[in-house]
């Protein structure tokens, strides 16, 4: 089922929520919206639900107009952040909840919702739970009771928003991969909405980053890490640090440390922002090339096999942060303590005029 979303905008009182969004999403593949909070991305997943309508623009399912359908006749599965079960209800009744609630016409003899209620419970590895009450079950099953629901109504698409986001950082790990699995087994049209962005690298086939209510990149996982399209997307998708410097064929010229509060876009031609991530730095505890930037080591933070690097460095605003990434076995080796001075270069890196990508 493609879904595809043209010029849609939304807005509540002054504030725009969405500003002519168009979008395709491929039949078949798992989507995440991602973009911090208040960017739009649960208002554009209502619009496709048919829970918000527009204030203009359309929406479609395989090229048949769902703009004005209402959201029963969408056949759309929705899985909220907060599971919304029934507390009264065991396990099985909760995920019968939306056959039993069909048009007559359309629901399901007794026997068959028996059986397609247990060929969901088995699909998220839960049938053995069925008589179970919510409250006696883990966070993550009950997300499990909550996706299970929005499947057996066998519908077109599948939505969820923040569907992990009520749970600790180990049960959402293991509950991704198992959706990327479930996913690569029943091949749903999926759109997932998170402001994580490991989470929506990790699942998904489109990646669409959003910023107050504006698509900024539509990408896959790869291409939305390896070539950020704008500032806004390079410093969402993770640590970075800012230069202000040239760069000739490229190879950097002339950099320099630049405080927060002078990374308004470049001005002039000649004046680019650098963006480096904290692992694309080598270090060294001597100067070896003439353009070496030099700072204090402040603290050091042990990541697993990594160690992050807090180095302060001179500005004409005074001494800035700036975080330096190193394999533990390198720190060790160069036995770097708090307070050394190291010297330090971008081993690749990224430029922008005024908030354009080259």
């Amino acid at each position: 089922m493609n879904i595809t979303v043209r010029n849609i905008n939304k807005a509540f009182g002054t504030h725009a929520a969405l500003q002519d969004i168009t979008l395709d999403f491929v039949g078949g593949q798992l989507s995440s919206l991602l973009g911090p909070s208040g960017c739009g991305k649960t208002t554009l997943l209502r619009v496709i639900a048919g829970l918000e309508q527009p204030d203009s623009g359309s929406v479609s399912f395989d090229q048949e107009d769902q703009t004005n359908v209402h959201p029963r006749r969408r056949r759309v599965g929705f899985v909220f952040q907060h599971y919304a079960l029934f507390k009264h209800l065991t396990v099985f009744e909760n995920v019968a909840f939306g056959l039993r609630v069909k048009r007559k016409a359309e629901r399901p003899t007794e026997q068959e919702l028996r059986t397609r209620v247990h060929e969901i419970l088995a699909l998220v590895q839960l049938d053995n739970q069925s008589h179970k009450f919510p409250h006696e079950m883990s966070g993550g099953q009950r997300q499990r009771v909550a996706l299970a629901r929005a499947l057996v109504i066998q519908p077109r698409i599948l939505l969820l928003d923040e569907p992990f986001g009520a749970l600790d950082a180990n049960v959402r790990k293991d509950l991704r991969r198992w959706l990327r699995r479930l996913h690569d087994e029943i091949h749903l049209t999926s759109i997932l909405v998170t402001h994580d962005q490991e989470e929506a690298l990790e699942v998904s086939d489109q990646v669409v980053v959003m910023n107050r209510g504006r698509i900024e990149q539509t990408g896959s996982p790869e291409a939305i890490y390896r070539a950020p399209a704008s500032p806004f997307v390079y410093q969402f998708l993770g640590s970075v640090n800012v230069f202000r410097g040239r760069v000739q064929e490229n190879r950097l010229v002339h950099y320099e440390p630049m405080s927060p509060s002078d990374r308004e876009p470049a001005v002039h031609n000649e004046e680019q922002h650098i963006y480096v991530r904290p692992y694309e730095f080598e270090i060294s505890a001597q100067q070896e090339r003439p353009g070496d930037l030099s700072g204090h080591i402040v603290r050091s933070r042990f990541i697993g096999h990594e160690v992050r690097l807090e180095i302060q460095a001179a500005t004409e605003h005074g001494a800035e942060p700036y975080e330096v990434q190193l394999p533990f076995d390198t720190f060790d080796q160069m036995a770097l303590q708090p307070g050394d001075r190291v010297f330090f270069r971008p081993r690749t890196f990224r430029t922008f005029f005024g908030g354009a990508g080259i």
